[in-house]
């Protein structure tokens, strides 16, 4: 069985959907992605940006549902889901929280703090990955928030990384005592530890997030 999966999705794919109400109406779009024999019921949608491995962040929707943890590239311009990643909660067995932190002569850096949820302990990125801004078969994600949690007490709910973390070590540790997988040790791994992205340098990383350039802007009454 894999852990992980990395699904591209046709936007023609999404059923005709009512006059957009830009970050509703993409919660419900990707609700509607959710599949009931595969992932289970839904608990909790969160709107956060992804950090890779050369710093870059991207804005991101993720579910959490009985099985499977859901992220979503989704465009609020075209109002379509882009892309899923299926990673399924039984293979996951670390949740990392803390400050972000880059090798001692990187010329990065982040400020803030960040979730980082590992699905396979055993497996480390190879070097090719490392040094490919496009690679994408990390056993990890990365997390941090998303630049509108400020505008107000919804948006600081939609975007809290610390509720993320707990709900999703709690929807974990009951995967794992569901459907245990055979070999790999049972549990969640809770760490308080800086968050380690293994970057040097990167213009179109800085370039990127300083213009927000992984960020869908055209959103009618949503914007930062």
């Amino acid at each position: 069985p894999c852990s992980s999966s990395l699904l591209p999705f046709h936007p023609a794919l999404l059923s005709p959907s009512p006059p957009p109400g830009t970050l509703n109406q993409a919660i419900k779009d990707v609700e509607a992605l959710v599949k009931k024999e595969e992932d289970g019921n839904v608990h909790g949608v969160w709107l956060m940006a992804e950090v890779d491995h050369w710093n870059n962040e991207k804005e991101r929707l993720v579910i959490i549902t009985d099985k499977t943890l859901l992220i979503f590239k989704y465009d609020f311009v075209l109002l379509c889901c882009e892309q899923i990643q299926r990673i399924q909660l039984n293979f996951i067995d670390r949740i990392s929280h803390g400050t972000f932190s880059f090798p001692k002569h990187s010329l990065l850096k982040r400020d803030g703090e960040g979730v980082r949820v590992f699905w396979d302990r055993l497996r480390e990125p190879s070097f090719t990955s490392r040094w490919n801004p496009f690679a994408n078969d990390f056993p990890f994600s990365t997390f941090t928030y998303h630049p509108v949690r400020n505008i107000n007490d919804t948006f600081a709910a939609l975007c809290d990384i610390q509720v993320f973390s707990e709900k999703l070590k709690a929807a974990a540790e009951r995967a794992h005592a569901k459907n245990p997988v055979p070999g790999k040790a049972n549990g969640v791994l809770v760490l308080q530890q800086p968050i380690y992205i293994e970057a040097y340098v990167g213009a179109m990383a800085f370039l990127g997030n300083q213009n927000k350039l992984g960020y869908c802007m055209a959103r009618g009454n949503l914007g930062f």
